[in-house]
């Protein structure tokens, strides 16, 4: 049975219910649909509660399974819902959106920053991306102002499908040179930041977002380190 993603229709859906459709050798659980986004592309699984009848159990993390399903994976072992279950998902909604906020700010900073990205990684409240940059930024305090004129523009934030082939035929929106994006399915998914004449991004990718800029709230420019000869690693935080 194939599980059905709730995080890319909806990233504010905090929690529904489910049914169990399968227990993984590791103890890890796999719902027909799901609202925690599992590890990939840099950005940390969710965590979270599931509940049936007057059981409980704590999620800390989700990562993918076989077909890049949610397997859900418990903060500590303890009595599993056997297949068949009706449950009720929770997300740890704070952190999520912590990841949301972040990740959407990353997205800002390659365009203030316009090199490729060779890494990166959202946390809850601190992010990063590795660029191929051979010297540091001159000016750091223009880079913070330049993302956060970003951000109080409120712009839109949407997304969009686009076939293999038409990507292919569009390299230059791949700005990512570690994590390419998933093929196999046909379409890959394509978040824009901007509507129209005000769009100022558009790139692949899996991870959930926040609906407008605004909702980032003020960002700090962190430590730029050196990462090898051409590579700079520049952090940014919630204010």
């Amino acid at each position: 049975m194939t599980a059905q993603a709730l995080y890319l229709d909806d990233p504010y859906l905090r929690d529904a219910d489910a049914e169990v459709i399968a227990l993984t050798d590791e103890g890890g659980v796999v719902l027909s649909r799901s609202v925690f986004y599992p590890t990939g592309g840099g950005q940390p699984g969710d965590s979270g509660w599931l509940e049936w009848g007057s059981q409980s159990l704590q999620i800390a993390t989700a990562v993918k399974g076989d077909g890049g399903g949610a397997v859900l994976v418990p903060a500590e072992p303890a009595r599993l819902p056997p297949v068949g279950t009706r449950v009720q998902q929770t997300l740890d909604w704070e952190r999520r959106h912590r990841h949301m906020r972040i990740h959407t700010a990353l997205h800002l900073l390659s365009v203030v920053i316009p090199l490729p990205v060779t890494g990166g990684q959202v946390g809850a409240g601190t992010g990063r991306l590795d660029f191929l940059m051979p010297e540091p930024p001159e000016d750091r305090e223009a880079v913070e102002q330049a993302l956060n004129r970003l951000v109080d523009r409120d712009l839109e934030v949407t997304e969009g499908w686009i076939s293999e082939a038409e990507l292919d035929a569009r390299p230059e929106l791949i700005k990512t040179m570690s994590v390419k994006p998933p093929r196999g399915a046909g379409e890959i998914r394509l978040v824009r930041i901007g509507v129209g004449s005000e769009q100022v991004d558009l790139q692949p990718c899996g991870g959930t977002h926040v609906a407008r800029t605004g909702e980032i709230g003020a960002l700090k420019l962190g430590k730029i380190e050196n990462k090898g000869k051409q590579n700079r690693r520049v952090y940014i935080s919630l204010a």
